[in-house]
């Protein structure tokens, strides 16, 4: 299994309670972002892609070229979540303003906090689920200035060390990381000024599909392999992991 990272964590958890109860089956996990993922099981390397983002149109045709059947799984909601130092003096921050901010046009923070300091913005290298969906969700392309981390660990580590710095990772990354969660400030979303601001964090408003930056995370997985994953799918399904989705602070919406 091998893909986003916004959903490492989670496969790990999952098949760590897998193997309890089925100790006869292996299972090798490994993120790179959904990009790699999906290369992954085009090219007969991984049997699971695990995906933060749809195939893109191009990747179908690929799958269709080799003649490979896939069974696409949706098996969790994930909100992005932007992170901010925990001594950023704002909470929350309006969707328009953050395109500006994350797409280069304002080089400071001053029309946000009053204070002319330089924007450090932490993001994902483009193969990276996560970047193609804010990008997607912003309709910009991100500051050429922006640093591309390796993954939501060094995203966090970045946003700790830099007063200055926003990034984004996916909530579901912020709940299993305790210390993470202390050492950094989740900024509230609101789609304009004057709308209610809304949480990744806030499970009741997920449910409701009240968050801007939400989306489906999905699993694609080869056909052929399909007997040989089924019993971990199935895994997934049941109330057990519903559970750790849940614990994990994933979402699932009904």
């Amino acid at each position: 299994m091998k893909g986003s990272d916004t959903e490492v964590n989670l496969a790990v958890v999952l098949a760590e309670h897998f193997y309890k109860v089925n100790n006869d089956h292996s299972l090798a996990i490994s993120g790179g972002g959904s990009g790699l993922g999906i290369a992954s099981l085009l090219n007969g390397q991984a049997d699971i892609a695990n995906s933060s983002r749809p195939l893109t149109g191009e990747e179908k045709t690929l799958f269709k070229v080799r003649n490979i059947d896939l069974k696409t799984i949706v098996f969790a909601e994930d909100a992005t979540a932007f992170i901010v130092h925990n001594n950023f003096p704002v909470d929350s921050i309006d969707v328009h303003t953050l395109a500006t901010i994350l797409s280069g046009a304002c080089k400071t923070w001053q029309p946000v906090t009053g204070l002319p300091v330089p924007v450090n913005i932490y993001g994902r290298q483009s193969n990276s689920g996560t970047h193609s969906f804010v990008r997607n969700k912003l309709a910009i392309q991100f500051s050429r200035e922006a640093k591309e981390m390796n993954g939501n660990a060094q995203i966090m580590e970045g946003i700790k060390a830099d007063e200055s710095g926003i990034g984004y990772v996916g909530a579901g990354y912020i709940i299993h990381d305790s210390k993470g969660k202390q050492a950094v400030k989740v900024l509230r979303i609101t789609e304009r000024i004057g709308k209610q601001a809304v949480s990744p964090l806030d499970e009741k408003a997920i449910n409701e599909q009240r968050y801007f930056f939400q989306r489906p995370l999905y699993q694609f997985v080869r056909s052929t392999s399909w007997n040989k994953v089924v019993p971990f799918i199935n895994f997934e399904k049941s109330s057990a992991g519903q559970d750790i989705i849940r614990a994990s602070g994933y979402y699932i919406i009904q």
